[in-house]
């Protein structure tokens, strides 16, 4: 039954994705969005999943193989990490990805970036990467790396495919479509190495607090408000030229 309303909603929402090819004239920067324990680890946090995840272990796997082509080519690359404050709650959500434990770190498939020169991480503390850059002196890590760099692209890949990834990608746009990024023009969304979480009806209507969360669905949506807002959907990403 749940497969079938699925089925039924993702009809009337029609998503419609595309082989992006990244020009190699052209500089792409990747981020990485909370690809840490808290949010992929199982059993590390409250937010994390309670058993092994196809849709998350694929996340990763695609994310790490991006990452290091992205190194490889000495691209530039930036991690968000989520890390909270523990006296400031991220409600409607409990306690997660406190600063200093090992929730807000790194999965350990992706701790070997931390040692690559064209890596920049940030440690943020809201769902919204790019709100979450910015500095007390009116700066933002997020906007300063791409000007310094010249990043005309982005490609953006991690969890939750409708929260944080989402809402960093709305955000961008809009400071995009305003003139305060240039040279940046294109929001790339990788479909296939995006993913969120799942809550089955029957588990919110048993929990406290819980809202139902279908995670094909969720996914599925997240993918459609980025693509409604101007990002450019992916399910297949290569470097250089079409033959």
């Amino acid at each position: 039954m749940v497969s079938q309303t699925i089925d039924v909603l993702k009809n009337e929402l029609p998503l419609e994705q595309e082989l992006v090819v990244l020009p190699e004239d052209v500089v792409t920067g990747l981020v990485l969005v909370d690809i840490i324990n808290g949010f992929c680890t199982v059993g590390a946090g409250n937010l994390a999943p309670r058993e092994p995840n196809r849709q998350i272990s694929g996340m990763i796997s695609e994310s790490v193989r991006l990452a290091r082509l992205f190194c490889d080519k000495k691209l530039p690359v930036m991690a968000f990490l989520d890390s909270h404050h523990p006296d400031k709650p991220e409600d409607p959500y409990p306690p997660h990805c406190i600063q200093g434990t090992d929730e807000s770190n790194l999965v350990p498939a992706l701790q070997w970036i931390q040692n690559e020169t064209n890596v920049t991480i940030r440690r943020k503390d809201c769902y919204d990467g790019y709100l979450g850059s910015m500095e007390a002196d009116g700066s933002n890590v997020f906007a300063d790396w791409v000007k310094n760099n010249h990043i005309e692209a982005i490609l953006v890949v991690g969890v939750c495919t409708d929260i944080c990834v989402l809402d960093f990608v709305c955000s961008t746009l809009s400071v995009r479509n305003r003139g305060f990024l240039a040279p940046l023009k294109d929001v790339i969304v990788y479909s296939r190495a995006c993913a969120t979480f799942d809550v089955p009806l029957h588990i919110a209507t048993n929990t406290k607090g819980a809202l139902p969360h279908p995670q094909e669905l969720m996914h599925h949506i997240g993918l459609y408000m980025a693509k409604e807002r101007g990002a450019k959907i992916a399910n297949e990403v290569l470097f250089g030229a079409l033959k």
